[in-house]
């Protein structure tokens, strides 16, 4: 019988939802869980399969943990999340050590599923607890709002791995956000493939804004942050409503992808070059610092179509920019197309957009130096013998920190720190007593 379990959880926060619903699950069940490898009996491994180097990530995990089983005391592996989802039987034959795979829809099975004797576990149909065992520092965590994808970009393997989209009920949704105000979470963080899409598919219409009403008016966070918005769907009113509400973080994630109209459409996403401009120019107006995440090297991507993208950046400067090269995915359209960008191409127009957004965040660090920043503590680097924290402006894990000197600190709480430098994308303070 196995009792002791350990989780590996890999890829985005979505995941990490997972892990924790599963973790919570696996609790109830009785099981123990464990950080240590070496000891488990059981190891799960939350897997990524979105671009192939999540899934060599993925890949190399398994091969690791299978070395422990190899060793005698690990009794199962079992492999959840994206990875089955992309392959599904072909997994068995190509990963024998692995006892069970286990899709997104089934992990209400999990205790089960550890007992089991059967190796595919693939056609479940689950909702998400409404508890969890949070993986997150006790002052933020995760509220996943929505299942998969209705987007269908031609370079996106998230609809076929994570399936339509599919908003959560609302009440559920409230009753699990009390149950983490209740936990002590101060910063609540919504999380979907599309969180603007919220309420489309259940209510008939575009109800993110209601549920951010409802929110706020049923739970003491102190701050409420979307991530994953997308562009067309970001509204003047969730714009004014962000821009209006003291409790809402000034700080929205509207991955663009591209701002050619041409690789736009190729891409099969609704934005244009035009109204990125103008949503763009709203946010600023409004103060409401954005991240975007940008692909360079789509296939047919020009010079022109490039430069068209970099100067984007250099004019509207977005807080955070995260810079990738296309990843050619089996079974996605984008696949297939003709004029496909040569390797060297992509790293370099990667590394030309890297050196524009780390000297764009120089200039920004030099900015604040010498002003006073609410900065939420959130832990302590020994090596610089430093506290470390992060303003409204930056979310947890992507963005930069701050490292700040200070008498006494409580972990979650909010301190005046007056900015005095900066180290790359990081800025560096004391606290104001």
């Amino acid at each position: 019988m196995v009792k002791k379990v350990a989780l590996i959880s890999l890829g985005c926060d979505k995941n990490r939802v997972d892990t924790e619903n599963i973790m919570y699950r696996l609790n109830a069940g009785g099981f123990e869980l464990t950080d240590d490898m070496s000891q488990a009996e059981a190891i799960i491994i939350n897997t990524c399969a979105f671009i192939k180097s999540a899934e060599k990530e993925s890949i190399d995990n398994i091969f690791a943990a299978a070395r422990l089983k190899s060793e005698g005391k690990l009794k199962k592996l079992i492999v959840t999340g994206c990875l089955p989802m992309r392959y599904k039987e072909k997994l068995g034959e190509l990963l024998p050590e692995v006892d069970a795979f286990v899709g997104i829809n089934d992990y209400s099975a999990i205790c089960d599923i550890i007992e089991s004797s059967d190796k595919m576990h693939l056609s479940g149909n689950d909702l998400p607890t409404e508890k969890r065992i949070l993986s997150t520092p006790p002052h933020y965590a995760y509220l996943k709002i929505a299942e998969g994808c209705d987007n269908y970009c031609t370079y996106c393997t998230i609809p076929f791995l994570r399936g339509r989209y599919r908003s959560r009920e609302m009440n559920s949704l409230l009753r699990e956000a009390k149950f983490l105000d209740e936990c002590g979470v101060k910063e609540l963080i919504l999380v979907a493939q599309d969180v603007t899409n919220y309420g489309k598919d259940l209510y008939g219409k575009y109800e993110l804004v209601n549920l951010l009403k409802k929110l706020l008016a049923s739970c003491d966070f102190e701050k409420i942050r979307l991530l994953y918005c997308y562009p067309e769907i970001v509204t003047d009113e969730l714009i004014d409503f962000v821009a209006g509400e003291d409790r809402m973080a000034k700080y929205m994630d509207i991955p663009l992808q591209h701002v050619s109209d041409d690789i736009l459409k190729a891409m099969h996403r609704r934005s244009t070059h035009a109204g990125i401009v103008s949503l763009f120019d709203k946010l600023k107006s409004k103060g409401i610092a954005v991240r975007t995440t940008l692909i360079v090297g789509f296939p047919g991507e020009t010079e022109a179509q490039f430069t068209e993208l970099e100067e984007f950046v250099k004019e509207y400067r977005p807080a955070h920019l995260g810079v990738f090269a296309y990843s050619r995915e089996d079974g996605t359209v984008a696949a297939k197309m003709k004029n496909q960008i040569p390797t060297r191409v992509k790293i370099d127009r990667v590394n030309r957009l890297g050196r524009l957004a780390e000297a764009q965040a120089k200039e920004r660090n030099e900015s604040f130096v010498g002003k006073i920043l609410d900065v939420v503590y959130e832990g302590i680097d020994y090596d610089r013998n430093m506290f470390v924290g992060r303003t409204e402006y930056d979310a947890p894990d992507i963005d930069g920190a701050v490292y700040f000197t200070a008498d006494f600190v409580d972990i979650g709480c909010t301190y005046k720190v007056r900015i005095t430098g900066y180290d790359g994308y990081d800025l560096t303070g004391e606290a104001v007593k």
